[in-house]
């Protein structure tokens, strides 16, 4: 160790549970705060209590212990959490031993029974959930405590109600049960709003140290009150009007009608998340259900002309996973509450014109009345203050609502925060002095000026944490305008900030790591496609989900690649394969054989030659229908079912393997009847058709896993979702149909009624998989948001492999076992992959033109996930975003020409 180093913190100081949790927390800061994905593979492996071999430091364990003051951590954590400490820093390894045996005696003397822990509370609030508003922490305390596992022990893998994935928390059994019985629809709503919230909060900050951001009244005018408007209730004189208070604030409101407005980075997004959970806290703690449920939406996400309530609804179900009747059944009643975050950005681009799609959005937010019809409807909307400026000055406004500025951090809160960022024995400790200096120096105006928001604040502690001289960063010419020293010092944060990211987030041992240069150029590309997709959805009508101005959508990011290049080259690799698959059928049904099958003559139906015609025509509609979905604008990819438990999927497979053998059955008994036995006998029909049914009920029972009551789309909702796709399941399933009734020559009625029936059982078949595929369970919580991309080609194979089983089964009336399963097997690959997977292939094709032309890295899902962790991009529902819009702005590339 390095002879300026400071000591790490001594846990024997700790006179209390709380004080030696902070100390935990303070070794952590002491070490360069690692972050939580190094400290788990530092962390090692631990036995469980079922013997199998788990990480010692989950990234949501971790996260939840550092979090609690009421219960001591188990030894193992401690353990693994200190030793993960020292390494992350280089500690020498002969003193680590030394250091372990100090944490072990001061966790030892809290850990007599003379101070027994108290019994665990099952109504306290989850880990994550907001500090009740009267209980705001001092400023330079350690990170707020909130509930914690049982004592002496971290949280099991297998615990009876762990946290979600990701570190959400659930719902306390007492008050998940007394919810069940009054609304399932406001449990799911609320566990799944506390999840997103809870993953937002942390991609924002990075953290628990919030910036001590205030707000006040701003000026008013006759249709916008202020909180110092007599109708509004007020609230006590001596409570601070910042972060901890925003829940308070809103409750005391008549009617709940709340404008914020705010410079970029004023902390506007994180007060709307504060604002979310300090609503929720109080019915996790009682077990009453909620009468307003808050959602955060962004409003960038909704489209002009739409109703608002439509589009509420449509909300619920396509980022909360609520099922359609339930989300306009609760929009209905009003039970939910619209968050509607970033007004701003409905109008991309510098503040210019008239923005008029925010005046849309407010228009249809004053139509939007409470249940009598009779007042306005409760909402909250975040703005930024310019254009708020500039929809005030076109006559515009949120009727009704009260009004609030965001204040700039003064000097002293940025002191508050610099302290609780980095305590005594900090190695950027030294820093602040600095820091300070530069406030209070010749040019310290410039300097507060760039400071003065929690974002830029940020930027600054990043770059200086990364090595950066903050005198290099906060200097600016005493005697030039304080405004034109502060965007100086704001350009070489943001400059600053990439690279300091990038070094402070290495990538996992054993990769190579990102280099900054790299990291930027891709990012430039991602922020110059978000350009393009606004643009877009400024032209269209009705742009698909997410494509917007900040969302990042995996399954559309392949115009990066170039549109027109990346569409043709889709479309001839689908085509390619569709020929395959049609080429596979037809030498396996053995359509183009010049004698009929079976021995039979040619005088019982329809020449071969018109058989022959039919079958090509069948061919030929199903590869054109190919051909136009590769050629579609946005390939979808659904989003559909996870973190179903491996049982219930088993159980699923039984009973839809149940269900459809006796389905099978009859369709090879009608089979059998059709083609008059010519062509296989009764044994045949009952053997191929119960194999038939067994393997499609099988594959619909393993995607429609779910308990009863999941949230599934109604038959019309699939049916307008993907009407061409289910033409081309029935066309498919016509060729099938067709083959053993030219076979038999059969007449031509019985060639109508077989080939119409095949027809009808594939499209209904294709609407059954459309269903279990694309619905929610009640046992999943939001998915990642490449969850629903990489179900794609599975759901593809899993259409192709069951159509090749029924293929199969009609190839073996005419060819060989070998022959017959080679050209299923090869058939059924080729329709998946070019019918079922086509926004997964798409999007493939793209991202492998766009790595090829140097555009995007070649595992862009891995650098996704590390940009993430290094807080330059954050995960928001299913999407990705830029960790700020100013950065996202400040990295987009100018327009050509």
């Amino acid at each position: 160790m390095s002879a300026g180093r400071p000591l790490p913190p001594d846990p024997r100081q700790a006179a209390d549970v709380a004080a030696f949790v902070a100390a935990l927390v303070r070794l952590r800061q002491w070490a360069g705060e690692p972050s939580l994905s190094r400290l788990r593979s530092l962390g090692g492996r631990i036995a469980a209590s079922d013997g199998t071999m788990v990480d010692a430091l989950p990234k949501s364990t971790t996260s939840h212990v550092l979090r609690q003051s009421g219960r001591l951590p188990r030894w193992e954590f401690v353990r693994a959490f200190v030793t993960a400490c020292l390494r992350s820093c280089g500690h020498p390894e002969e003193l680590i031993g030394e250091e372990l045996e100090r944490w072990r005696a001061a966790r030892a003397a809290l850990a007599t029974p003379a101070t027994p822990p108290p019994a665990p509370d099952e109504t306290a609030p989850p880990p994550d959930a907001a500090p009740p508003p009267d209980a705001a922490p001092p400023p330079d305390a350690a990170p707020p405590p909130d509930a914690a596992p049982p004592p002496d022990a971290a949280p099991p893998p297998d615990a009876a109600f762990p946290p979600a994935p990701g570190g959400a928390p659930p719902l306390p059994p007492a008050t998940g049960a007394s919810w069940a019985g009054r609304d399932p629809a406001v449990e799911l709503l609320v566990r799944r709003v506390l999840r997103e919230e809870d993953r937002a909060r942390k991609g924002l900050l990075g953290g628990y140290d919030i910036a001590p951001v205030s707000f006040g009244p701003a000026h008013t005018d006759p249709s916008v009150r202020g909180p110092d408007d007599p109708h509004t209730t007020r609230r006590s004189a001596q409570s601070p009007d910042d972060l901890h208070t925003i829940g308070r604030f809103f409750t005391a409101l008549h009617p709940r009608r709340l404008l914020v407005v705010g410079e970029s980075g004023a902390g506007k997004t994180v007060l709307a998340i504060e604002l979310v959970l300090q609503l929720l806290e109080p019915p996790l703690t009682t077990g009453d259900p909620p009468h307003l449920v808050p959602v955060r939406l962004n409003a960038a996400r909704w489209t002009v002309g739409r109703p608002f309530e439509t589009w509420l609804a449509e909300q619920l179900v396509q980022d909360f996973g609520l099922a359609a009747g339930d989300a306009h059944r609760l929009v209905r009643d009003r039970r939910v509450l619209p968050v509607v975050d970033g007004l701003d950005e409905l109008d991309p681009g510098p503040p210019a014109g008239t923005p008029r799609r925010a005046m849309g959005l407010l228009a249809e937010l004053n139509r939007y009345s409470d249940l009598s019809g009779r007042r306005a409807g409760p909402v909250v909307v975040t703005c930024r203050a310019d254009r708020y400026a500039e929809l005030r000055a076109a006559g515009v406004w949120l009727d009704d609502a009260a009004l609030i500025r965001l204040h700039d951090l003064t000097v002293e809160q940025i002191a508050v925060y610099l302290k609780a960022r980095w305590p005594d024995g900090h190695p950027c400790a030294g820093h602040r002095d600095g820091i300070q200096a530069a406030l209070g120096g010749p040019a310290g105006r410039a300097v507060h000026l760039a400071l003065a928001t929690p974002w830029r604040l940020l930027l600054t502690v990043t770059a200086v944490e990364s090595g950066a001289d903050p005198y290099e960063l906060l200097r600016a010419d005493p005697h030039a305008d304080p405004r034109a020293g502060a965007d100086a010092i704001a350009g070489r944060l943001l400059e600053a900030y990439v690279p300091a990211a990038t070094r402070l987030t290495p990538r996992a041992a054993h990769r190579t790591p990102y280099q900054p240069d790299q990291v930027r150029a891709w990012l430039v590309h991602l922020a110059a496609h978000l350009r393009r997709q606004a643009a877009r959805t400024a032209a269209t009508d009705r742009p698909p989900p997410g494509l917007t101005a900040i969302d990042l959508v995996p399954h559309l990011l392949w115009p990066i690649g170039g549109r027109h290049l990346v569409r043709v080259l889709h479309c001839l690799f689908a085509v390619t394969l569709a020929v395959v698959a049609m080429l596979a059928f037809w030498t396996g049904s053995g359509a183009g054989d010049a004698s009929p099958g079976m021995g039979m003559g040619m005088g019982m139906g329809m020449d071969g030659g018109a058989e022959q015609a039919l079958t090509l025509a069948l061919m030929t509609s199903w590869v054109g229908i190919v051909t136009g979905l590769s050629l579609s604008s946005w390939p979808a990819a659904a989003g559909g079912r996870t973190n179903v438990p491996h049982r219930r999927r088993l159980t699923g497979a039984l009973l839809g393997a149940l269900a459809g053998l006796p389905v099978g059955v009859l369709g090879g008994l009608a089979g059998l009847l059709l083609t008059g036995g010519r062509v296989f006998d009764l044994g045949f029909a009952i053997v191929a058709g119960g194999t038939g049914g067994l393997t499609l009920g099988t594959a619909i029972g393993l995607t429609a896993a779910g308990r009863l009551g999941a949230e599934r789309m109604t038959v019309a909702e699939a049916i307008r979702a993907e009407p061409i796709t289910l033409a081309g399941f029935g066309l498919c399933g016509a060729l099938t149909g067709l083959a053993p009734l030219r076979l038999a020559h059969a007449g031509p009625a019985a060639l109508v009624v077989g080939v119409s029936g095949a027809f009808v059982l594939a499209f209904a078949l294709g609407v059954v998989f459309k269903i279990t595929t694309g619905g929610w369970s009640m046992d999943a919580e939001l998915a990642h948001p490449r969850e629903a991309l990489h179900r794609n080609p599975v759901i593809g194979l899993v259409f192709g492999l069951t159509g090749g089983v029924a293929a199969f089964l009609v190839f073996v009336m005419s060819r060989g076992l070998i022959e017959s399963l080679a050209c299923a097997l090869v058939g059924g690959v080729a329709f998946g992959l070019s019918f079922g997977a086509l926004a997964w292939t798409r999007t493939m094709i793209g991202l492998t033109v766009a790595a090829t032309r140097g555009l995007l890295p070649l595992r862009l899902w891995s650098f996704l996930d590390w940009a993430c962790e290094a807080r330059l991009l954050r995960v928001s529902g299913a999407t990705y975003q830029f960790r700020h819009r100013e950065l996202q702005d400040f990295l987009t590339p100018p327009e050509e020409g």
